[in-house]
C-alpha cells in the first residue's frame, strides 16, 4: 500500500518545482542509462531542474509509479504536468516539441 504522506510529498514537490525529474541515482552519478539520458537532455537545454533519487527511498520509488500511473523511472514533470519517461522525452527533444513545451511554460535556459 502506498503511504499517503509520500504521495502528499510527491504532489508538493511537483507543485513547487518547475522541472522535476524522478530518477535512479543523482545528476552526478545516474544509476541507470535512461535516467542519465534524460539528465543529459535537460543539461543540454540548460534548464534548472530538481531531481528526486528514487533509489534513496523505496516508498517514493513505488509511490511515484502510482501517482503518475506510469510503471517506469525516470519520470519528468514540467510545471506540474507529467511529460513522460526517457523514450518520450528523447522523442520530444529530437522533434523540438520539448523545447516548445518549455517555452510555452515560460521556462528559459539558465
Amino acid at each position: 500500500m502506498t503511504d499517503p504522506a509520500t504521495l502528499n510529498q510527491i504532489e508538493k514537490d511537483i507543485a513547487e518545482n518547475p522541472i522535476i525529474l524522478y530518477m535512479k541515482g543523482t545528476v552526478e552519478a545516474p544509476q541507470c542509462g535512461f535516467s542519465a539520458h534524460v539528465v543529459s537532455i535537460l543539461q543540454h537545454l540548460e534548464v534548472t531542474f530538481k531531481i528526486v533519487n528514487v533509489l534513496a527511498d523505496p516508498n517514493v520509488r513505488e509511490a511515484i509509479k502510482k501517482f503518475s500511473n506510469w510503471p517506469t523511472i525516470p519520470q519528468l514533470y514540467i510545471k506540474g504536468e507529467f511529460v513522460g519517461g526517457c523514450d518520450i522525452v528523447k522523442e520530444m527533444y529530437q522533434s523540438g516539441e520539448l523545447q516548445a513545451l518549455l517555452k510555452s511554460k515560460h521556462i528559459e535556459a539558465a
